[in-house]
């Protein structure tokens, strides 16, 4: 299977960007403040990323969910710093922040004043209850076809003002989800989307936007009432001098059909699609992939969240569409991360595990794919190739293993990959030679010209060649087989440049298979 820039006439082509890799931490757990990230990216980290997703840094960063609760979403912990912090990490760096955009903080001051004061509260409108969206009641069917991430339904029996009411709670009861159709819910995002740009963030990533959009007669998520708020912050992003992230996770066929609309998107099937390459041996669905997948991507192998599942099966959301994998691959692939992490992925994922997530797999890419050096190095190379923005999260910067004493003090699965890293243990890290090559790697590909130019791809059974040229002759290429983890990356800036190579004979030598 081939692929390349439809401008000499063959199949299909990405137009490159020579966009830089980013990074995607929490501050409290890699650099401990907004400044001592900032101290990492330009100190040990320096020439490595073009940029740095930011994950939330709000009032309270460590709320129910990681900081995705916000009890005030314009205004930063004074734990972590300030809006000045963000800008100062904004001067040198591409800053990405979330707009949490489905819910906030039960906790919250106008949440508050709803539990107290009840329908006479004037936020009462911002929130979402029940009968909003279902005033004349809901059937059987209509409940058991909303989609959700967690099982049972998404409501909350709560008080408001001595009534006993179901307020629409799509992740944690202690997550207030938004009529985001109402004006009350647009002046609240409107002034989140103001602070971040003001203090310099030039790309906003909409949480879970999917779901925000809840209808009657439908599945209640990416409806019409989704697409126009993201439509709607988009602008908005653009008038403010910046772009836009649309994070979901669904069918494959959903992300380009988002693809379509929004400035950017999320390849969540790649994560999926290189550990099965790696474990089964097999690159050819990854190509089909290629062949098919939108161009505008933030490419990533994990985030804070867990390993995606949904976004490369056939789902309800798409009836009667295939997905990139068979149900008996998707269930090998599985069953292979959890072998290959000696089954505490297991105990991290689904029923073994509070704050579900039905589409997800609980476990650091690195233990997905059994600590093998080779393959890991090989997978973090076929991100760093494939057309889009590159992220690495910071637990997968080092190479990290899954953290069950913090699973164990939790009790929340995705905590397996959300290790908090002292400065010490940061420096460690970096003496691997497998985080040295990655760091070598990521420097290689930051603002590399080759990237902005034609992309070209092969693949054959295990063999896969991903290349790049730029019209002056600037060039990358990898060639992999991903069966037994060999390749040999090269990254050259004209055609008489010696340039950098990249192989897997600089780390363990002898070939291993994953999943046997």
């Amino acid at each position: 299977m081939t692929g390349q820039d439809p401008r000499d006439g063959r199949d299909r082509s990405a137009a490159g960007s020579a966009e830089g890799p980013q990074l995607i931490a929490y501050t409290d757990r890699f650099g401990g403040s907004l400044q001592g990230l900032r101290r990492l990216l330009e100190g040990l980290l320096h020439d490595a990323f073009a940029g740095v997703h930011v994950l939330p840094f709000f009032t309270p960063f460590d709320g129910a969910d990681a900081g995705f609760d916000p009890v005030d979403h314009t205004r930063v912990d004074p734990r972590l710093g300030g809006w000045s912090d963000v800008a100062a990490l904004a001067a040198g760096h591409t800053v990405m922040a979330d707009v949490i955009v489905n819910h906030m903080s039960a906790d919250s001051a106008q949440f508050r004043d709803v539990v107290e004061r009840g329908d006479t509260s004037p936020w009462s409108p911002m929130f979402l209850t029940f009968d909003a969206v279902f005033p004349e009641g809901a059937t059987e069917e209509d409940l058991t076809r909303i989609y959700r991430p967690r099982p049972g339904l998404p409501f909350t029996v709560r008080t408001l003002g001595g009534r006993t009411r179901l307020v629409w709670t799509t992740f944690t009861p202690e997550q207030i989800d938004l009529d985001v159709t109402h004006p009350l819910a647009w002046e609240y995002l409107s002034d989140v989307v103001t602070s971040l740009t003001s203090a310099g963030v030039r790309m906003l990533r909409l949480d879970a936007v999917g779901y925000a959009g809840k209808q009657a007669g439908t599945d209640c998520f990416l409806t019409e009432d989704a697409y126009a708020l993201t439509d709607r912050l988009t602008a908005l992003a653009r008038e403010r001098g910046a772009r836009v992230l649309v994070e979901v996770h669904g069918h494959h066929t959903q992300q380009i059909e988002i693809a379509r609309r929004a400035d950017l998107v999320y390849d969540f099937a790649l994560p999926p699609l290189v550990l099965h390459a790696l474990t089964a041996g097999d690159a050819e669905p990854l190509g089909a992939w290629l062949r098919i997948r939108p161009q505008n991507t933030v490419t990533v192998l994990d985030t804070h969240d867990g390993i995606g599942v949904v976004d490369v099966g056939a789902s309800a959301l798409a009836p009667g569409s295939a997905g990139l994998l068979s149900d008996e691959q998707i269930d090998a692939l599985v069953e292979a991360v959890h072998a290959n992490s000696g089954g505490t992925s297991r105990a991290a994922t689904g029923a073994a595990a509070s704050n579900l997530d039905l589409y997800q797999v609980n476990c650091t890419y690195y233990d997905a794919l059994g600590r093998d050096d080779r393959a890991y190095l090989l997978a973090r190379l076929i991100q760093l190739f494939v057309p889009g923005i590159p992220q690495i999260y910071y637990v997968g910067l080092l190479a990290g293993a899954n953290d069950m004493d913090l699973l164990g003090r939790s009790g929340v699965g995705r905590d397996v990959n959300r290790h908090a890293y002292g400065t010490g243990e940061i420096e460690e890290a970096m003496e691997r030679p497998v985080v040295r090559l990655l760091l070598e790697a990521l420097r290689a590909r930051n603002g590399h010209p080759a990237f902005g130019g034609a992309f070209h791809w092969e693949t054959d059974g295990p063999a896969l060649v991903l290349s790049w040229q730029s019209p002056d002759g600037a060039t990358a290429r990898l060639d992999a087989d991903v069966k037994r983890a060999a390749f040999t990356a090269h990254f050259s800036l004209s055609p008489g440049d010696e340039g950098r190579t990249i192989t897997d004979a600089l780390l363990n030598p002898q070939p291993r298979r994953l999943g046997d």
